[in-house]
């Protein structure tokens, strides 16, 4: 008997709702993960792109300049013309650079920096100055360890006469002790010669020419020892390098004084 039209229908639809269910949940699965997925790339590239080089400045950064040998009030007046700040982090000695030089800073120069950042530097307070310790009355070998504790050197010693003092002893210091000084710098001694004969004390001849070396070791009555040429040429040719005797040790007169000249050979 045949099957009424209505049925036929009414049994086919009920056969397709049986039979695919599970494609229309992947589908909507599929739906629900990918469109917040996507979302999210877009709004991404849209922060990345637009949002943060906006909040970051990007491609606003420049070339930090060199400060450094600069007096700090030049270098807080360039690095304002750039929206930069300045902070002095420390203070130090320096023999060569004068009173608020910038000595070093951070970033270094050339770093790429933006705008509204600070610099921090260090800057100099120039040259540390010293008192000359008290020399008087002293052997001339306690006054040299007076001088180098005090960072100052040893510079040149001359005899003089004197009845106050006993012999062999510092009459006085040039520049006069209690002179404040920068600490690297020299001081001569003048010590008292009395009755003494016969004796001198070794000069500072490192550093000196071959031939003030020479005119000082005769004016002692010292005699020229070995000399020997070593090349060197981080110094004028004819330059005494070393010598063989310790400035300030007592000499008999007539010794022999070896020595080391520097050439460019």
């Amino acid at each position: 008997m045949p099957i009424p039209q209505s049925k036929k229908r009414s049994g086919n639809k009920s056969l397709y709702r049986t039979v695919f269910p599970e494609k229309s949940l992947q589908r909507r699965f599929l739906f629900l993960i990918i469109l917040p997925i996507a979302v999210m790339l877009v709004l991404y590239a849209l922060v990345d792109d637009i949002i943060m080089p906006i909040i970051t400045r990007h491609g606003s950064e420049f070339e930090l300049p060199t400060i450094t040998s600069y007096q700090l009030k030049d270098s807080e007046y360039l690095l304002s013309k750039l929206d930069l700040k300045v902070d002095v982090i420390s203070e130090e000695f320096h023999p060569d650079k004068a009173e608020g030089t910038v000595l070093s800073q951070y970033p270094a120069a050339g770093t790429m920096v933006k705008s509204g950042r600070t610099i921090k530097v260090v800057t100099s307070i120039g040259q540390k100055l010293v008192p000359i310790p008290p020399l008087a009355g002293f052997s001339v070998r306690q006054a040299k360890l007076n001088v180098e504790a005090a960072g100052l050197i040893l510079g040149d010693i001359a005899w003089t006469f004197s009845d106050s003092l006993p012999e062999r002893v510092v009459v006085f210091s040039y520049p006069p002790s209690g002179t404040e000084i920068p600490t690297g710098s020299m001081v001569n001694l003048m010590v008292n010669r009395g009755r003494l004969s016969g004796i001198v004390y070794m000069p500072r001849l490192v550093g000196r020419s071959y031939e003030e070396a020479e005119s000082l070791l005769v004016e002692l009555d010292l005699k020229m020892g070995l000399v020997t040429m070593v090349r060197n040429e981080n110094y004028l040719p004819g330059t005494v390098l070393e010598q063989s005797v310790e400035m300030a040790t007592e000499l008999e007169v007539g010794e022999e004084i070896d020595l080391i000249i520097s050439t460019t050979e």
